[in-house]
């Protein structure tokens, strides 16, 4: 009975130290405006996204620099995230009113399954997620497991614009997409 709490008290101290890592590990949001679970960079303040690349749920490979000039919103997700459930309906309505200014968005399904993940996304969205079982790029982007969902946005020279830390709504997410998307217009040939 001591060995299984002093393993659960190991575990929580992990975990919150996970969470105040990914929190405060680059200067990236003490140097931008915090307003609760959401961290908003003014352009000089913006640093450069972190490698993102993987294997999309649908099948082929996916790499981030492909899409540089267009505004990248990423999500992520898990098919055991309740949260998640509740805000695809309007992940998806924001990609769909954005997409014709230049604005691509891109899923990443973290800690699951990939039939259950393929489940998931059937129905709700149409844009690519990444298969991310190990949650590798969700730390390389300093969001640690246990704040899924999460969404971040990308200006159009592939900088952290903003991070939001839990569910989003299309009335919230919508104007933070389209104010970036208004920062530059797209590159000629963009989608």
């Amino acid at each position: 009975m001591l060995t299984r709490r002093l393993a659960a008290a190991l575990l929580a101290a992990v975990t919150a130290g996970t969470a105040l890592v990914g929190c405060s590990s680059g200067s990236q949001e003490s140097r931008c405006a915090a307003d609760g679970s959401t961290v908003t960079c003014a352009p000089d303040q913006r640093s450069k996204t972190p490698k993102v690349s993987g294997e999309l749920l649908t099948g082929g490979g996916y790499d981030i620099s492909r899409d540089r000039g267009q505004v990248v919103v990423v999500n992520f997700w898990g098919s055991w995230c309740a949260p998640c459930r509740a805000e695809a309906d309007d992940l998806e309505a924001t990609y769909q009113a954005t997409k014709g200014s230049g604005v691509t968005f891109l899923g990443i399904n973290v800690q699951d399954s990939k039939d259950k993940a393929i489940a998931f996304e059937e129905g709700r969205v149409t844009y690519p997620s990444i298969f991310d079982p190990a949650s590798r790029q969700a730390l390389n982007f300093d969001i640690p497991p246990n704040t899924t969902p999460a969404t971040v946005v990308l200006d159009r020279e592939g900088r952290i614009a903003v991070v939001i830390r839990r569910a989003v709504t299309r009335d919230e997410l919508r104007p933070i997409v389209e104010e970036i998307a208004a920062e530059s217009p797209p590159p000629n040939g963009a989608r």
